[in-house]
């Protein structure tokens, strides 16, 4: 896998990946920035609830649940001093669906954090990560 940035002007960069897609990427004001795009610790929280959200996705799939709709929110928490890294994440996983089984929504979400969230692992060496489910009912219609 390959990645690139190529700076554009004050804090803002594109970034190109091998799948061939990319994004703007800048900084706060502070720093140069006007506030383009996505911020590089920002991307970190984002992808690790994209990896996750895959893999949830993926099992209860395989679970024939009727998914409706998933969100996987992030909180997280920084040191005050640089490298400024996360001391804290909670995810929130909303799942809504149709007459959803909670402890299959459960198993989906502990394979995920064990076992095949490559972005959770990576963080896991330095951060705890906790999480907690909510499982909706979809409303009819």
């Amino acid at each position: 896998m390959r990645a690139r940035v190529k700076w554009i002007e004050g804090a803002a960069f594109v970034g190109e990946a091998d799948s061939g897609h990319g994004l703007i990427i800048d900084g706060a004001a502070d720093i140069g920035g006007r506030n383009l795009g996505i911020r590089p610790m920002e991307m970190v929280l984002t992808g690790l609830c994209g990896c996750t959200a895959m893999d949830v996705i993926s099992i209860l799939r395989k679970q024939r649940q009727a998914v409706t709709d998933c969100v996987i929110s992030a909180e997280a928490e920084r040191a005050d001093s640089p490298p400024k890294v996360f001391t804290r994440i909670h995810l929130t996983y909303r799942v809504t669906g149709h007459n959803l089984r909670r402890e299959g929504v459960e198993r989906a979400v502990a394979l995920s954090a064990e076992k095949y969230c490559s972005v959770s692992q990576m963080l896991l060496a330095t951060v705890a990560i906790t999480h907690s489910i909510e499982v909706e009912e979809a409303a009819v219609g």
